[in-house]
C-alpha cells in the first residue's frame, strides 16, 4: 500500500461493538481492524495488508465508541479548588469518556452568549476530550433561551426546578412554562419540586448530622411532582424533555405510561437518564458506610428503587447513563449534614462501574454502548459521534473486559481527589482512550497534549 494510503492509526484485531450493517438499531460484536485517517474512521474489516503510522495491537481487547457523558459539573469558572476544565477532562480521559456536556451552574452561571463564549475559550487547547456546554435557564434570560440553545457548541438548555443556588432556579410555575414554551431542542431538567423541598427542610435542620435523612427530606413525592409537572408542559407545547438522574420506582412507573416513541421522533417527547451511583449504591448502607460522601441530589434511595431503575435499564426504557460528576473537596463534604454539599466525582468511574455491571450480568455490553454512546449522540444531535462506523469521528475507549482492578482515590484525576467507589473491585477497565484518532491515554498515562475539540458541528 502506498504511503499516501497509510492510516494515521491502525487498530488491529480488536473485538468491536458496532451497528449492524443491515438491521437498524441492532448491534454486532465481531473481530475487526479499524483504520483511522484525518480523525475519522476510514475502514473497518480485515486490514492485514495495510499499515498505520501508529498502530495498536488490540487482540483480546474490546473497542467501544467513546462514552458521551451528558452531565458533568467541571466547576470552571468559579471553583478551581474542586475542578476545572483541564482536570475534569483528564478524569474523563482516564475513564474512556471522549465527550462531555458541562452544566451551567458555575460562577458566574452560563446565562448569556458571552458566558458560553468564555467557556469555549477556556476549553480550547486545555480539554483532553471533546466538549459542549449547556446554557442555563433563569428568570433573567427566558426571552433569550431560543437564541441561546442555537448557539454554536451549546448542547441544550438546562432547567433547575429545585436544588440550585443564585439565579439559576426557575422558581414559579409561570416562569417554568414560559421557559419550556421557548425551546425547540431537547432540554435537560433537574426535576425536584422546590416548594416541597422548602417545606420539608425542617426535617434535616431539626436532626443535624443525620445524612441518612437525605432521602427523607428529598422524598419520592419531591421528584415525582416535578417530573409530572415538566412532562405535562413538554406535552402541552410539543417539546422534548430529558430528565436527569431519575431515582424513584414511582417515576419509572410514570415513564412506562408516558415514554412513547414516534415515527418522526424515535425517542418520543420524554426521555431520562440514570446515574451509575443510583444503580450501584443503596440506602441505608451507603450512608452508614460513606456518610456525606454518598450525599447527592436527588438522593440515593433504598434497593426497592434501585431494582426499578435496573428494570428500566434492561428493558430499554432508560435513554442514557450520565455520571452527574459534581466534585467537592473533602473539607466541604466533611461538614456536618445538612451543611455538607451534595455531589461526588463520577466521570472517571462511569465506564469501570458499568463494565463491572456487564460482567455481573446486569446488562449487556451492547446495551451499555446504547446508553453511554449511541443514544446520547442521537438525542443531542452529535451526528458524527456515538458509534463505530465509517465516516464517524475516531473517538474510542479500548477496554479489557477481563481485567480486575481496584478503584482507588489515588487513581482519581479530578482535583477533588476522592471517589465514593474507593476500594471497589471491578472487572472491566479502560486501557486506552483515543480522541480524534490520537492515542491520548494508554495504560494509565496521558500521551501528548490535550486534543479535545467542540463536539457539535456548526
Amino acid at each position: 500500500m502506498a504511503d499516501d494510503a497509510a492510516f494515521d492509526l491502525l487498530i488491529r484485531d480488536a473485538t468491536i461493538v458496532a451497528p449492524h450493517r443491515k438491521i437498524p438499531h441492532e448491534w454486532i460484536v465481531e473481530s475487526a481492524d479499524v483504520g483511522i485517517r484525518n480523525k475519522k474512521i476510514a475502514a473497518i474489516g480485515s486490514l492485514s495488508s495495510a499499515y498505520g503510522k501508529a498502530e495498536i495491537q488490540a487482540r483480546g481487547l474490546t473497542l467501544l465508541p467513546g462514552a458521551i457523558d451528558t452531565q458533568v459539573h467541571f466547576r470552571e469558572p468559579g471553583s478551581p479548588e474542586k475542578e476545572d476544565l483541564s482536570s475534569g477532562s483528564r478524569a474523563a480521559l482516564f475513564g474512556g469518556v471522549t465527550t462531555f456536556f458541562d452544566m451551567p451552574n458555575t460562577q458566574p452561571p452560563t446565562l448569556t452568549a458571552i458566558d458560553v463564549a468564555d467557556k469555549m475559550s477556556r476549553a480550547e487547547k486545555r480539554s483532553w476530550v471533546n466538549y459542549a456546554f449547556y446554557a442555563g435557564a433563569s428568570p433573567s434570560n427566558i426571552n433569550k433561551l431560543a437564541e441561546l440553545e442555537k448557539l454554536p457548541h451549546v448542547c441544550g438548555v438546562k432547567i433547575f426546578m429545585g436544588s440550585s443556588t443564585g439565579n439559576l432556579l426557575i422558581g414559579s410555575d409561570e416562569n417554568l412554562e414560559a421557559a419550556v414554551s421557548k425551546l425547540t431542542r431537547p432540554f435537560a431538567v433537574h426535576a425536584e419540586d422546590d416548594a416541597r423541598l422548602k417545606v420539608r427542610r425542617h426535617l434535616v435542620e431539626e436532626n443535624p448530622g443525620h445524612v441518612e435523612m437525605h432521602p427523607e427530606w428529598r422524598d419520592v413525592e419531591t421528584a415525582l411532582i416535578a417530573t409530572k409537572k415538566i412532562t405535562a408542559l413538554a406535552k402541552k407545547y410539543g417539546k422534548r424533555v430529558h430528565i436527569l438522574h431519575i431515582s424513584t420506582a414511582e417515576e419509572i412507573e410514570f415513564f412506562k405510561r408516558n415514554c412513547k416513541a414516534e415515527a418522526s421522533n424515535p425517542f418520543g417527547h420524554l426521555t431520562f437518564e440514570i446515574t451509575p451511583q443510583h444503580l450501584t449504591l443503596a440506602a441505608p448502607e451507603c450512608y452508614e458506610k460513606f456518610g456525606t460522601r454518598a450525599q447527592m441530589n436527588p438522593p440515593i434511595r433504598d434497593k426497592h428503587h434501585q431494582d426499578a431503575l435496573w428494570t428500566a435499564v434492561r428493558d430499554g426504557l432508560a435513554t442514557t447513563i450520565g455520571s452527574d460528576h459534581a466534585p467537592h473537596t473533602l473539607a466541604e463534604k466533611n461538614k456536618p449534614y445538612p451543611q455538607s454539599p451534595s455531589g461526588m466525582a463520577g466521570v472517571q468511574t462511569l465506564l469501570p462501574i458499568m463494565l463491572n455491571h456487564v460482567h455481573l450480568g446486569r446488562l449487556s455490553l451492547t446495551r451499555l454502548v446504547e446508553l453511554t454512546s449511541s443514544n446520547p449522540a442521537r438525542l443531542f444531535g452529535l451526528s458524527s459521534k456515538g458509534s463505530i462506523e465509517i465516516g464517524k469521528d475516531a473517538d474510542f475507549a479500548l477496554v479489557d473486559l477481563k481485567a480486575k482492578k481496584i478503584i482507588t482515590n489515588s487513581w482519581i484525576q479530578s482535583r477533588c481527589g476522592w471517589t465514593p467507589f474507593d476500594g471497589f473491585t471491578v472487572q472491566g477497565w479502560v486501557v486506552s482512550t483515543i480522541v480524534g484518532g490520537q492515542i491520548s491515554m494508554r495504560d494509565g498515562e496521558v500521551i501528548g497534549s490535550p486534543k479535545g475539540s467542540p463536539a457539535l458541528k456548526t
